[in-house]
């Protein structure tokens, strides 16, 4: 049946106007086209025990539960999180809150894919753009609560910010130029960033101010400051060894 309606509507498209069947026809092509194996470089160094982890929840995790809904809850736990940080300048236990919603996160924003690759559920295209949308959107607000949380410099938040989407831009473009796409840089991935952030947010309810270099300084605009140097010298060094391993892949012979 299905065969038959599509001789129908080719035979159609050819007597009314043969272009349309060409543009049908590239549409199928792009549907239907398979998605380039990308190697995925994750390094970090929980990363091991941290599959292992979500392969045991992943088997666990009841049927009416899928990639989707993961996703969704990663995105506003970390809304959450930045609405936290946001509550924190009048309340200093939003900051525990915080916390909460990180592990939250990381619950829904690691399990999403693992959970669809144990079903064979996988929407490849699907899930790396959403994903990563998501995470830029969450992000936004993440920073954007600590700007208001007084905690942190605004500066130094909107600083964190673009550090974050610069490095991720450049992650995304080594997907497409080289089939790779890193999760963990020196080590550190997401689920280490999180970890460091809630022991941040431990240190910072009991002392928010550090004394270094002979002055005092809010406990977060010094750890915002060494996270958006380190943000920043990843992204030179991973663009400087990415252009130069492309410029010899792609020599041109003289």
């Amino acid at each position: 049946m299905v065969s038959a309606n599509n001789q129908a509507l080719t035979e159609l498209c050819e007597q009314v106007n043969p272009q349309v069947l060409f543009v049908l026809r590239d549409e199928e092509m792009r549907r239907m086209r398979p998605v380039a194996d990308m190697l995925r470089v994750q390094e970090s160094w929980l990363a091991a025990g941290e599959k292992r982890a979500l392969l045991w929840l992943a088997a666990r995790t009841p049927g009416g539960i899928g990639p989707d809904h993961l996703t969704g809850l990663g995105f506003v736990a970390q809304i959450g999180a930045g609405v936290g940080y946001a509550l924190a300048a009048f309340n200093r236990f939003a900051l525990l809150g915080v916390i909460a919603c990180l592990a939250l996160n990381w619950l829904g924003d690691s399990l999403d894919g693992t959970l669809a690759r144990v079903r064979q559920r996988l929407r490849p295209r699907y899930g790396f753009y959403v994903d990563h949308m998501v995470d830029s959107f969450g992000a936004l607000a993440l920073m954007g609560g600590l700007a208001l949380s007084g905690y942190m410099h605004p500066v130094i938040a909107i600083g964190l910010l673009i550090a974050f989407l610069t490095l991720s831009i450049q992650s995304y473009l080594a997907t497409h130029a080289l089939g790779e796409f890193r999760i963990s840089f020196w080590r550190f991935g997401p689920t280490e960033l999180r970890l460091l952030l809630a022991v941040g947010n431990l240190a910072l309810f009991w002392k928010p101010v550090v004394h270094c270099f002979g002055g005092v300084y809010r406990l977060f605009d010094v750890g915002g400051a060494i996270g958006l140097a380190g943000m920043g010298l990843m992204t030179v060094v991973f663009t400087v060894q990415n252009t130069v391993r492309l410029y010899r892949e792609e020599r041109i012979a003289q």
